[in-house]
């Protein structure tokens, strides 16, 4: 795996000299999303992005939805890192939240851990945040903020999709899209002829849907 917060790393090897800003709608409990996160930092080391790290959240989407217990427990649990990220931007401005996502997904689905108040502490230190942002997990007190980004998001794309969401302004400033899913992270030339392909895809607004069935759990880099 690459360093913990990617970008800090980045060198764009292109001549293009303006970031190309891109809008990443994200709830870090999911692992498939953090494959995505992954591979937009790769291709932010071979070409200059302007990565907007934007909040949504799977326990909000699913709010009120029937589903198995299990799956009603795990959105009670994802309702938490949503809540620390969300007021940790609200008190320390957007800049911490790429960090911040990097950090937590990096123990849940890299590390392999589901040891929440841990993990969040962990995650709040190894950015310089204040650990009293932990008590943000269990307090509806940032939720209409946390409401707004995950509203944002699902105005563009609608709400029969899950996390990500990935927004291209300068090709399209009203459209969204769900994903991209990929599995495992695509590196190098790989992941810049999906990003290529991405940018031909969004730019077609005709285009609504382009899926086939997962057949293979999350793979994560060693």
């Amino acid at each position: 795996m690459a360093s913990a917060w990617g970008l800090r790393d980045a060198v764009p090897v292109t001549e293009q000299t303006s970031p190309t800003p891109v809008d990443f709608w994200f709830d870090p409990l999911c692992p498939w999303t953090w494959l995505t996160a992954e591979w937009l930092i790769e291709v932010a080391t071979l070409r200059p992005l302007d990565i907007r790290w934007r909040i949504m959240s799977l326990a909000v989407l699913n709010d009120g939805r029937e589903f198995p217990e299990e799956y009603i427990d795990l959105m009670r649990r994802a309702w938490r890192p949503v809540r620390v990220i969300t007021a940790a931007e609200q008190q320390h401005g957007p800049a911490v939240v790429g960090p911040l996502f990097t950090e937590i997904a990096t123990r849940y689905h890299h590390d392999g851990r589901s040891d929440d108040d841990a993990i969040l502490a962990e995650s709040l230190a190894a950015v310089g945040l204040p650990p009293h942002l932990l008590e943000a997990a269990d307090t509806d007190a940032w939720d209409t903020a946390l409401r707004a980004s995950h509203t944002e998001a699902m105005d563009l794309v609608g709400d029969d999709v899950g996390s990500p969401v990935i927004r291209l302004p300068d090709i399209s400033s009203d459209v969204a899209y769900f994903g991209p899913v990929v599995n495992p992270v695509p590196r190098g030339d790989d992941a810049l002829r999906l990003w290529s392909g991405i940018q031909t895809l969004v730019s077609t607004p005709q285009l609504y849907e382009l899926k086939r069935t997962r057949t293979t759990p999350p793979t994560f880099d060693s």
